[in-house]
């Protein structure tokens, strides 16, 4: 066998110094256990979707797909009261995350955000070969606007509702921010469908603002894998550059339209998800926990004496998962996806047995 010779690395050198995105444990095929870890929603797509699904004629699996998700732009345009033109579908909203990176940021920019948040965006920031300036959350997890304006980057991400925490800023708060900084914005609203308002007014009212959702929580469709941006006609051509040809397929389309036409169904679910919210924050509490207040569709709750890890592991091993993020700042918390009345019951039984 002929050998190689390798006169420098194969590899670039930030990727071999990255730690690339840890995503919560996926259990095995037909392992029981209580999935409160990855902010699943805990009930089923509408029966809207499988019907869509079941409709795709075979033609349409030998060809490409939309290349602009049309089918989907129409049907969010109708539900949500936006122009389609103003919609830009991906392979999740992470796809829409890494697009949006590529788009804004030029390697050397800075990319910034209020910390901790969702730990994919450095990633993203070193994938482009970007800087990252993190700022703190200001006191009672508010929006740090004049530091993240002044912070000299490029662009800024928003998580709102944020992960991991729950909490959410104001829509005026995002409009400041908007207001006084020079590049883009983007809104990360994966989880504001349990939330009480939105920005997707911002997105289309101010230039340097995108808000990105995804299909994965509120909808149920995290194993189908989409998501959407929203931001003026102009900066969606430009993000469109960006995006492969055809990043989203067939079946995603078909799912996603018909689960957001679904509007009856997907809200009947959020309600189900915000009572449980309020039932499990009420239950850890009533345990000595300290929760903070959540809009989205898990808690972080403060376990007492320092025992988060510990209390993590004994869940597990009880057939309970939920998340535990062994970093500063988050190292005495868990996140816990709020599930069914069943889930919350087995949770909570779980931890009677570890108290």
């Amino acid at each position: 066998m002929l050998s190689v010779r390798m006169s420098r690395p194969l590899v670039r050198s930030s990727i071999r110094a990255l730690d690339g995105y840890v995503p919560g444990e996926q259990p095995r095929a037909g392992a029981r256990v209580v999935k409160l870890n990855t902010n699943e929603n805990p009930y089923p797509p509408s029966p809207r979707v499988m019907e869509a699904v079941r409709a795709v004629p075979p033609h349409a699996l030998q060809r490409y797909p939309q290349p602009m998700a049309d089918e989907f732009r129409a049907a969010a345009s109708r539900i949500l009261g936006i122009p389609g033109d103003a919609i830009l579908a991906g392979n999740g909203s992470d796809d829409i995350l890494t697009i949006a990176t590529r788009t804004f940021l030029d390697p050397g920019d800075a990319l910034a955000y209020p910390a901790p948040t969702y730990s994919l965006y450095p990633v993203l920031a070193r994938l482009q070969d970007a800087r990252i300036v993190t700022v703190p959350w200001g006191k009672g997890w508010s929006l740090p606007v004049e530091a993240l304006a002044a912070s000299g980057a490029r662009a800024i991400y928003l998580a709102n509702p944020n992960a991991p925490t729950g909490t959410k800023v104001p829509a005026s708060a995002v409009e400041a921010l908007a207001r006084a900084f020079d590049g883009a914005l983007l809104v990360d609203e994966a989880y504001v469908d349990f939330a009480d308002e939105h920005c997707l007014d911002l997105a289309l009212r101010l230039p340097n603002v995108v808000v990105s959702r995804t299909m994965s929580k509120s909808y149920a469709l995290a194993g189908v894998r989409f998501g959407f941006a929203v931001s003026r006609p102009e900066t969606i051509r430009e993000m469109a550059k960006v995006k492969d040809s055809y990043n989203c397929d067939a079946l995603s389309i078909a799912a996603a339209a018909a689960a957001i036409s679904d509007q009856d169904y997907a809200r009947s679910t959020w309600a189900k998800i915000r009572a449980q919210r309020s039932r499990l924050t009420s239950a850890l509490e009533a345990l000595g926990w300290s929760v903070l207040p959540s809009q989205a569709n898990f808690v972080l709750a403060t376990v007492p004496g320092n025992r988060a890890g510990a209390v993590h592991s004994a869940l597990k091993a009880a057939g309970v998962l939920v998340r535990y993020f062994d970093a500063p700042g988050l190292a005495d918390k868990l996140r816990i996806t709020v599930g069914t009345p069943e889930d919350t019951d087995a949770l909570l039984a779980a931890l009677g047995t570890i108290q």
